[in-house]
């Protein structure tokens, strides 16, 4: 893992999952609050697809090693040079205040990183989403995907023009 960088209370912590992202919120010694779809709790290998079709969350506090569980984790508080962050009372007091709570969640909308961006900035912000939305399908397609898409449409282009013709 990443001995070097020893998260502070208020840190985003970018999880990379098999296919997917999850993010989490540091608070502090050791633990971290974060949104956690049905595919949190699952071990199954279809849990970014149990992600995609849930629409509800739970707002969970637990140890950063039993959220991370095996995977690679850095901390990410990747709009510090765009927005401006809350102060670190503020984060921590909204997401323990949150714990427990049942929210609305989507791939697109209402996911694990607008989350955790919420709370730190004010803003709820996902680059998954937009990654996502420009690949035309939801966070697990690939650069393959696009490509064959990109094709796809190439091929669907030039066929129009020679019927034109």
């Amino acid at each position: 893992h990443n001995p070097h960088v020893e998260p502070k209370p208020g840190d985003l912590i970018e999880i990379s999952r098999f296919g997917y992202r999850h993010w989490a919120l540091y608070v502090g010694y050791g633990y971290v609050i974060h949104l956690a779809p049905p595919s949190e709790f699952t071990k199954t290998g279809f849990s970014s697809l149990m992600s995609v079709v849930a629409d509800k969350a739970v707002v969970r506090k637990e140890p950063l090693w039993a959220v991370v569980k095996g995977d690679d984790y850095r901390v990410n508080n990747k709009h510090d040079g765009k927005l401006p962050r809350r102060s670190v009372d503020q984060i921590i007091q909204e997401a323990e205040s949150l714990v427990g709570k049942t929210m609305p969640y989507s791939v697109t909308s209402e996911n694990c990183e607008h989350f955790v961006t919420k709370l730190r900035y004010g803003v709820a912000r996902s680059d998954q989403v937009r990654d996502a939305m420009v690949a035309g399908a939801v966070g697990i397609v690939g650069v393959g995907a696009l490509v064959a898409v990109a094709t796809f449409i190439g091929a669907l282009l030039s066929d129009n023009k020679q019927e034109d013709e």
